[in-house]
């Protein structure tokens, strides 16, 4: 009998594509299985590039909103899909409503935010052993009883539209293939962000060297990173791309690129994720927690005595984990992985 799965999938956009590694578990273990992905609507396009997911099915609410309502009426539709299993990826107890109210036979999640009844299978996070996020999603995938962590980590891969690439280069004039692609920004707060000015000499060097640099990012992204190019002397063979695409637009150009490079940022797991060089750029978080998962990235982080603080905004107000990360390391790290040194 096949089995039917859903799944209640995380809001940041780094955490969706990692839990792309869930899916592939679930179907190297149940390979004629069903997946349906509880998500924002913001996500649904990325989960149709992930082949292992049937359907995403969007929770109209948005970021933090309980809406108890709203996940009654979700749920009560869904109790025809007839799940036998949802896995509750996020920790909250508005996360686990809807498994509950569709009925799904089996809810597995983990302890927090006093979720008992609404999960049944529920399970202990020890973040010793489940350091990295990718790995706490595959554990729940698994059977309580399998020694942890995982041994193996499944890698993402998005699919690739052509058509859309075709598409995307006539709109936005795009004639280059191989560009190193800058990814400057990153949601979570400046504590994250490697410098403006580092990002600028970044950019000016690599367009010295004759490679084409495309800067790729949301609409909030675009004025920081016209800054960028401003501050590289607006050199020929730069692009700004930023609030020029949608996410899902970002998967293809990205493919077409010869390394990325990036801030511990959604984009920069999306990188990873159709099988391009990565470098990415750790400043108040830690490639421990969440590292590309690509064999062809590569990581900066000085791992400070004040790192990893996870904070938005650096606490000491220096954010020397960002700044003491010098362009020439990353030139030379982005002509590394090109060249297929690392």
């Amino acid at each position: 009998m096949v089995s039917r799965i859903l799944v209640v999938g995380p809001a940041w956009v780094g955490d969706m594509v990692m839990a792309q590694a869930l899916y592939k578990l679930l179907r190297q273990r149940e390979p004629d299985c069903v997946i349906d992905v509880l998500a924002p609507a913001w996500s649904l396009p990325l989960l149709a590039r992930m082949h292992e997911v049937r359907q995403g099915i969007e929770v109209p609410l948005g970021h933090g909103e309980f809406g108890l309502l709203t996940r009654y009426r979700l749920g009560k539709r869904l109790r025809s899909e007839h799940y036998d299993r949802a896995i509750i990826l996020p920790r909250s107890l508005k996360a686990a409503l809807v498994p509950f109210f569709a009925k799904a036979k089996q809810r597995t999640g983990y302890r927090g935010e006093m979720r008992y009844g609404l999960i049944n299978d529920m399970r202990s996070l020890d973040k010793s052993v489940l350091s990295k996020t990718v790995e706490r999603y595959l554990a729940l995938g698994m059977n309580s009883d399998e020694p942890l962590p995982p041994s193996h980590i499944p890698t993402p891969s998005l699919t690739i539209r052509n058509d859309n690439i075709s598409l995307l280069r006539e709109r936005l004039l795009l004639a280059n293939e191989g560009a190193v692609a800058l990814l400057p920004g990153a949601e979570y707060g400046p504590a994250k962000q490697w410098p403006i000015e580092h990002w600028a000499v970044l950019a000016r060097n690599l367009c010295d060297a004759g490679r084409s640099v495309w800067l790729l990012g949301s609409q909030k992204d675009r004025p920081n990173a016209q800054k960028i190019v401003q501050l590289a002397g607006e050199p020929e063979g730069i692009t700004n791309l930023c609030g020029k695409t949608e996410l899902v637009d970002a998967v293809d150009l990205l493919s077409l690129c010869s390394a990325a490079v990036s801030n511990d940022s959604g984009l920069m797991h999306v990188a990873a994720a159709v099988d391009i060089p990565v470098i990415g750029i750790y400043g108040s978080s830690t490639p421990e927690y969440t590292p590309p998962l690509s064999d062809k990235s590569v990581v900066c982080y000085l791992n400070l005595e004040c790192s990893p603080c996870f904070k938005r905004s650096c606490p000491y107000e220096h954010t020397r984990c960002l700044t003491e990360i010098e362009p020439d390391v990353i030139v030379d790290k982005v002509n590394d992985v090109i060249k297929g040194i690392v």
